[in-house]
Order: C-alpha cells, then structure tokens, then sequence
C-alpha cells in the first residue's frame, strides 16, 4: 500500500536568542610589553587591540561554550532539555574526541540532543549558524543551539610578537528556531575555501601528518604559524567580494544594510572592506579592542556588543561576514527578529 506523503514545505529559520560569555582575566598590552618585544602603540596603531580575555589555568572551551549557551538559553527562556541539536564551532577542542558538543551536551544537560564539531576556523561560527538553520528549514528540528567558541591562548606563542598579541579567549551561542508568520530570519548566506592559503595561517603540529612528539614540540609546531600580509591581502578582498555577492543577489545596496558584523582580526581590515563596500561608520560594528581575535567566537560576541549599543533592531538586515585559516569564507544577511 503506498504511503500517504504530504510534501513538506519549507521553513525559514531565524536566530531566537543570543548568549556570550568571555573569561573575566584580561591580558593587556601594558602586560604583552613586558612579556615580549612590542608596545602598546604598535598593538593599538597595527590592528587596533588593547586588550583580550584569557582563561585561568584548567578552562578549557567546552566551559566558556556551556557558560554562553547558558545566557542564551535563560535570555529565550526555555530550559537544556529542550535543545535538539548542539554544533559548536571551534579550532581548539577540549580534546580530539569525544566531540566538544559531547561535553557541553553533557554538562547542559542537554539530554535527547546530538551534536557535533564544526572547523571552520574564523568562519566556523557563520557556517555552523548556516548548517544550523537548515537543519530547522528542512523541518528536522526547531531548537538548535549554534556555539562559537575558542581557547585561543592555549595554541599561541607568547614569545612571538607576530601573534601573541592578536588573539583572546571567548565565546557565543545563538538558539535557531522556526521562524513566525511573516518573520524572514535567515536569508541568504555566502561560503567558499581556498585551499592553497592552509600554508599561510594554521598549526602544523598534533595531527596525523605531525603526531605529537618531543620534536614537535621542540620545533614549536603546536602553535599558532600565520603569514601576516598573506592572510591581510586575502581577507580585505575576501570579505568584500563576500558581502558584495549576498547584496547583488537580494537585490540589495549598503544602505539596505542596518549593522555590518565582521570577523575581529584585525581594524585594518574591517576599515579597509567597510570603505570598499560605502558603508558608513554607524553601520560597522569594532569591539577587537575589548577582546582580540577569539576566532569562532569573534561574530557572536560583536552581535552582542552591536545590541548592546542599539545599532540595530528587530526588523533590521544584518550582514555578517568572516575569513579564516583555510582559508575560509563565510557570509550570512539575515532579518533579525528578536
């Protein structure tokens, strides 16, 4: 007997609540100067940082994921045990498994969902709200917890003046849920990689090329390796092209445009690809100089700094846009509707 399907039409997604959390421990640059060869003026003038949260000994991400999860949840008001799905985007696992949504499903409480671990590096926060949302567009689910999270001083050289002085800790979580009647939420996302830029940002060591040992270890290859002009050039063309492809095919211009999120790794970069775009400097969210660059958790916690300053409201259009190690791409304009 054949069975009797109904088509199932398609749902929007939309993201229903925002949590973030960052450890309270600042390292700042008057610390950095007296830890490395590097000043305050060149920090501040060469990417715009004056200071980054780090972890205390024994955090690792899975704590800061579960803390910002948790302000997400209380700000929607529903409880652990209604989450479906757990995605959480990171370079910088707990351990290589279990996954770290397996810790943080653990440690929520979260009982029923499954999850995994999404590495996207800068941009694994933007791919992860995309893989997010059409897990609810295609009907499957409609609680689904998207955290960006990174423990980025625990791959990081602190003799090497070139990195050190970039990155912090954080992170972030959003509840993607079905969108209401008449609610777009999501609309449109960008992503793409380049593989032949891996040899320009990345970690050469732990893996199953470089499985750790005394001489990688020696060779310092559990760190953080990044070819700064390499990555500065691809990222100011990346992220323009990025967001210039979603406002073309939505028939869109920056004016359209309430609040322009970028990745945080670097001023110079956001100013560049906002003066490339035409947008004006209330529309560009910065807040690098409160928290360097957390990697996944950069987007997340500059939607929560942009709340925070009232640059946009339910109703506006939203455009984040991201590039990281990989290298990766990763765009999404969405309606906000909280």
């Amino acid at each position: 007997m054949p069975l009797n399907l109904r088509p199932r039409v398609p749902a929007r997604a939309k993201i229903s609540a925002l949590g973030t959390w960052t450890p309270p421990r600042l390292l700042t640059n008057a610390d950095l100067e007296r830890m490395v060869d590097t000043s305050d003026e060149w920090i501040t003038t060469r990417v715009g940082i004056r200071e980054r949260h780090i972890v205390e000994p024994g955090m690792a991400t899975s704590h800061m994921a579960v803390e910002a999860a948790k302000r997400c949840l209380a700000a929607r008001g529903i409880d652990a045990s209604q989450v479906e799905v757990i995605i959480v985007a990171t370079v910088t696992p707990d351990m290589f498994f279990p996954a770290t949504a397996c810790l943080v499903q653990d440690r929520l409480g979260a009982k029923g969902a499954w999850g995994f671990d999404l590495s996207g590096a800068c941009s694994g926060f933007v791919y992860a709200l995309q893989m997010g949302c059409k897990l609810v567009e295609s009907g499957a689910h409609s609680k689904v917890l998207v955290i960006g999270a990174d423990t980025m001083s625990s791959i990081i050289d602190y003799t090497d003046r070139a990195t050190c002085v970039l990155f912090g800790d954080g992170g972030g979580a959003v509840l993607i849920e079905p969108a209401a009647h008449g609610e777009l939420g999501m609309i449109d996302y960008y992503h793409e990689i380049d593989g032949s830029g891996g040899c320009s940002l990345y970690m050469p060591g732990g893996g199953s090329l470089h499985p750790s040992s005394h001489q990688t270890v020696d060779k310092k290859m559990h760190y953080v390796h990044q070819d700064g002009q390499a990555v500065y050039r691809f990222a100011v063309r990346k992220m323009v092209e990025a967001a210039e492809t979603l406002l073309t095919r939505n028939n869109l211009t920056a004016a359209d445009i309430a609040c322009f999120i970028p990745h945080q790794a670097n001023r110079r970069i956001i100013t560049s690809s906002a003066e490339r775009l035409g947008l004006r400097d209330d529309q560009v969210v910065i807040n690098i100089d409160r928290y360097g660059n957390t990697t996944a958790a950069t987007i997340p916690l500059a939607t929560e700094t942009a709340l925070q300053e009232g640059r946009f409201k339910r109703g506006d259009l939203i455009l984040m846009v991201s590039v990281g190690a990989g290298f990766t791409v990763g765009a999404a304009l969405l309606r906000w509707e909280i």
